[in-house]
């Protein structure tokens, strides 16, 4: 009995070494990577956060100048301008791009052939270059390209894809076309993790496709789609390559959105000082989405 009491200290010393031993080579093979993370990106985080008390001037040097950039922010016209059509960006998004990836993915689900086929044809826009695709579609929306001359063969008058009304329309098609691959390959996993015998036990009891859908497969991803839905709330309210790219942010600002004001300010205007500050303002926001995003994703794995 006492060389069992003698041993037993023994035993958990050892196995608390060998804990300590693992924690530390765990973090000596991830700390080249914590070290680029803090450099790379919450350094110009908080230096950014510094620097939007600063006028900024490579020539006499940096002057503190308080809060004034701020208040050149909310002083300013194009704030408004820009946050609204951040909003409109992220309403069509989710109006019409967010519903399209469940709605194949559910469709590629249902087919009794080709579901490989489909799932490969539907990720090849996600694999277009971005240069590739902006000239691309300059092309499709042309007022001679091919949209409007398929238009045309049918008596249709020519669409104005860049009039102010329809600019915003149509970065949200094409970003649709392009990003949706993704989307419909996580709802498709989601979807062929649902049992099968839910499937088969409706479909003896009579219930129709519609059915099954609506009662087994929305119901089964629908913390997927919620957390998916935030997700993409938080890209598209950071949207601005597809505007400059396209548009610059016209016609007369209809595609200036609050990041691409923030890119005109600091690159075309060099007041760089005041870019950190909408910066700034614009990180703050994230972080309110992206812990309403952990909050859903906690309950959705706890569901």
């Amino acid at each position: 009995m006492a060389a069992e009491l003698s041993i037993r200290p023994v035993v958990a010393s050892s196995t608390v070494k060998k804990k300590i031993n693992w924690y530390l080579w765990g973090t000596l093979f991830v700390l080249p990577e914590i070290v680029l993370f803090i450099v790379f990106l919450w350094v110009p985080i908080f230096k950014g956060i510094f620097y939007s008390f600063y006028n900024i001037d490579f020539v006499d040097g940096n002057h503190f100048i308080g809060s004034a950039n701020y208040v050149s922010i909310f002083q300013d016209g194009l704030l408004l301008t820009s946050i609204k059509n951040t909003l409109y960006y992220m309403g069509l998004g989710v109006l019409f791009g967010f519903w399209v990836p469940p709605l194949i993915a559910i469709v590629v689900s249902e087919l009794k052939w080709f579901q490989g086929a489909a799932r490969i044809i539907g990720y090849l826009p996600s694999a277009v270059p971005a240069i590739v695709l902006y000239g691309m579609w300059q092309w499709f929306f042309d007022a001679v390209g091919p949209i409007n001359s398929l238009l045309q063969t049918f008596g249709i008058p020519k669409v104005e894809f860049f009039s102010p009304k329809m600019a915003m329309g149509s970065i949200v098609l094409l970003e649709t076309w392009q990003s949706f691959g993704a989307a419909t390959l996580i709802y498709i996993a989601a979807v062929v993790g649902i049992p099968r015998d839910i499937y088969e036990a409706a479909e003896i009891d009579g219930a129709s496709v519609w059915q099954r859908i609506r009662h087994i497969t929305l119901p089964s991803i629908k913390t997927l789609m919620l957390l998916l839905l935030l997700l993409q709330l938080i890209t598209t309210s950071q949207g601005f390559q597809a505007q400059l790219s396209m548009t610059d942010g016209g016609p007369n600002n209809a595609t200036l959105t609050y990041l691409l004001w923030m890119n005109h300010t600091a690159f075309r205007d060099l007041d760089f000082g005041k870019a950190s500050a909408m910066g700034s303002l614009m990180f703050f926001v994230l972080i309110l989405l992206s812990v309403l995003y952990n909050l859903l994703q906690r309950r959705g794995e706890k569901a």
